[in-house]
């Protein structure tokens, strides 16, 4: 009979093929120390050999954990949150956890309905991109109590935070549109409420002043990316146009460029393609991977018991010009 033709393999088989005790198996397997390295390895190639998987149902009832984590993001179609996504699922893998994720579509009731479901099947942390900033349902007291990190942008609890510079990079952003001439620079962004939005249009009126240029409320649109095409338009057929635009993020640059009207513009977020655009267009360069990775470290830190005190990371943007390079004066 073969090792394949008698059932699912278990830690017996696994002893019994290695020539060890059963302890020793479970050592290995749970990554105990203790074991002789010459043992360990051939205990895992009896594991490879037999194909053995451990029983995690068992393991969940012995250890209170599910070895899964929770990641609620704004949309799962966005192509920032699909590095991001990426980066804290290999992180997860690592530490031999599934990712469960959903998109809050920027509904604050979504975002806690998702959370909610996610702790109701027992995962054993959430990472949030928030939608809001009430996250009272995140407290123990209140039934979720389980080890939560924010990123992209701050929450309403003292916990574990990941961000990007988003006022610094707009400001360098708008600061070299200033710097090749332009005047008159208008900014389209995201929903006025969302933190990053808010952040980079300060990053822009920051930029304006140090350069001495009064800040026009006309030349500021904010709202859905599908509104940023006509804001565009309708600021660029104005009697005093802007001769340059600022961005505040990926799908919003994409938007602009749709118009076929092609002002100097800086976007913040790399996109897909822009390297092959001519004219090129200078970006604001964020890196999702390393904030999905990085919030995904803070919680598997957390997970293992560190109980110091929260963190908020910020970490840095980069200036890079696309296409055929930088901007014409």
């Amino acid at each position: 009979m073969t090792e394949s033709s008698r059932g699912r393999p278990t830690m017996k088989d696994v002893a019994a093929v290695a020539g060890v005790a059963l302890k020793t198996v479970s050592r290995v397997v749970n990554g105990e120390p203790g074991v002789n390295p010459a043992t360990a390895e051939r205990v895992a190639s009896a594991i490879e050999r037999l194909g053995y998987r451990r029983n995690e149902s068992a393991r969940v009832l012995r250890r209170g954990r599910t070895a899964s984590i929770g990641l609620v993001i704004e949309d799962l179609a966005d192509p920032f949150y699909s590095g991001f996504s990426r980066a804290v699922e290999d992180v997860a893998l690592r530490h031999g956890s599934l990712l469960v994720s959903g998109s809050s579509g920027e509904d604050p009731r979504r975002e806690r309905e998702l959370a909610l479901a996610f702790c109701s099947r027992g995962v054993d942390g959430l990472i949030i991109v928030p939608a809001g900033t009430d996250h009272d349902y995140l407290r123990p007291e209140l039934g979720a109590g389980v080890a939560a990190v924010f990123a992209d942008r701050p929450g309403g609890l003292d916990t574990d935070t990941v961000l990007c510079d988003n006022a610094g990079g707009a400001r360098a952003g708008v600061a070299h549109l200033i710097r090749h001439g332009h005047r008159r620079v208008a900014f389209v962004g995201d929903s006025a409420p969302i933190f990053t939005s808010g952040e980079r249009l300060r990053g822009y009126r920051r930029a304006l002043g140090e350069a001495g240029l009064p800040f026009d409320a006309s030349l500021v649109a904010t709202g859905p990316a599908r509104q940023a095409g006509p804001a565009l338009v309708r600021m660029l057929s104005g009697d005093d146009p802007p001769t340059a635009v600022f961005t505040g993020n990926g799908r919003i640059t994409v938007a602009a460029l749709r118009t076929g009207h092609r002002p100097a513009l800086v976007g913040f977020d790399d996109f897909e393609l822009a390297d092959l655009l001519d004219p090129g267009v200078t970006v604001v360069a964020q890196d999702p991977v390393r904030l999905g990775g990085t919030a995904a470290e803070l919680l598997f830190r957390r997970l293992s018991g560190d109980h110091g005190p929260p963190e908020r990371i910020e970490l840095p943007t980069r200036l890079i010009p696309r296409g055929s390079g930088e901007l014409p004066p």
